[in-house]
């Protein structure tokens, strides 16, 4: 029987992280023709990814430039797009979550009549300017997808809402796959500083902060509360891996430069983020990723934006969400560092996001629907 050609498509750091070990998996699978394509969308950031994974792309758009906007990079990956898919004729392309390389690549197929798989599929906060863009571009591909991977639940019965209940599959986060990888007792840091933190008898915490939607007052909101919790904690040390944005540069540095036991550092490759996060006392952040990867390793996370479209983890207890008010992040953040019972009741809480078999059940999904093989997947038991 012919190969099924599946071409995986991502650009960010975080679509690598969790479409490096299915694009893995779908590389092993003898009926299954595996290509890679990646616009570099994030080019530094993404390429220490590939090479943690060893992934090779078969095509590379490389798109990044200076103070790119939505729109450049939106029309640059269909541009591009058009020109691989007219070459490699996939007979499915796989997008993953809610990036503008995601929505521009489910539609570029669309365009050229090949079928979509949507990972990831499903997450809503039902505002369409928050997140922003993400929530519109998840929406999009939705409507475009002919399969849905969906990780939890929660998500499956966002479509349903729809009446998207076709092609739709139950299969965990690829996320936790990709920590099995990652993850490893004895890590060397390249982060110098990272290796001099004494992680037994004092209280780490890890920050990330991006996102565009904080750009601007809740910005400063959450740098300002950071400092206030690193002030009113001696045995604290914030780490704060600061995106390459020059808004979120210029942030960081100008509320959290000088103090003694905030770290402001470049940001980490995947496997020295999760190693640190492995051995971090807490998680701060507005990355969608973190609050997925965190409560696999028992880390509890403050959520510092307005809402979630990972409401399973909210109602797991794995993480909380602070918001972007200055009181508000520094009053639940001392709670998590003052009260051993609040801080139990999360670390121990369930992760309902995957249990490190999602790479397969997409797979096993794929084979099952181009007639490869006789049973469909099992579903995850979140």
């Amino acid at each position: 029987m012919k190969p099924v050609t599946v071409m995986t498509i991502f650009g960010t750091r975080p679509e690598a992280i969790k479409m490096a070990p299915l694009a893995l998996e779908l590389s092993r699978r003898e009926n299954i023709r595996a290509l890679c394509c990646v616009t570099a969308q994030h080019r530094e950031m993404l390429d220490s990814v590939l090479e943690i994974f060893h992934l090779k792309p078969d095509y590379d758009l490389n798109i990044m430039e200076p103070r790119q906007t939505l729109s450049t990079i939106t029309s640059k990956c269909l541009l591009g797009m058009d020109g691989v898919l007219d070459e490699a004729r996939p007979d499915l392309v796989l997008v993953h979550g809610d990036t503008s390389t995601t929505f521009a690549g489910a539609l570029s197929a669309f365009y050229h009549q090949i079928p979509v798989g949507h990972v990831e599929a499903g997450l809503r906060t039902y505002d369409k300017w928050s997140p922003f863009p993400e929530e519109m571009n998840r929406k999009m591909v939705g409507a475009i997808a002919d399969l849905h991977f969906c990780p939890t639940v929660t998500n499956r019965d966002n479509l349903a809402r729809e009446n998207i209940k076709t092609g739709v599959f139950l299969t965990g986060n690829t996320v936790i796959d990709a920590l099995q990888t990652t993850v490893k007792e004895r890590f060397t840091f390249q982060e110098e500083v990272l290796n001099r933190l004494d992680y037994q008898n004092r209280r780490v915490i890890l920050v990330t902060c991006h996102r565009r939607e904080n750009y601007g007052q809740p910005m400063t909101n959450i740098m300002t509360a950071l400092r206030r919790i690193a002030d009113a904690f001696p045995d604290t040390e914030l780490v704060y891996p600061v995106h390459l944005s020059p808004v979120v540069q210029e942030a960081a540095h100008k509320y959290l430069d000088g103090h003694p036991r905030i770290h402001l550092i470049a940001p980490l490759a995947v496997d020295e983020m999760h190693n640190l996060m492995a051995r971090c006392h807490l998680v701060m952040t507005d990355s969608g990723g973190l609050q997925e990867e965190a409560p696999a390793l028992g880390k509890p996370v403050l959520v510092l934006r307005r809402e979630t479209e990972r409401p399973e983890a909210v109602q797991a207890g794995t993480v909380k969400l602070a918001g972007v008010e200055e009181e508000t992040i520094f009053s639940l953040a001392s709670e998590l560092l003052t009260s051993e019972s609040a801080y139990a009741a999360m670390a121990h809480a369930v992760n309902p996001y995957g249990d490190g078999q999602a790479c397969r059940r997409i797979a096993d999904a794929i084979e099952w629907r181009f007639g490869l093989r006789q049973t469909p997947p099992e579903e995850f038991q979140g």
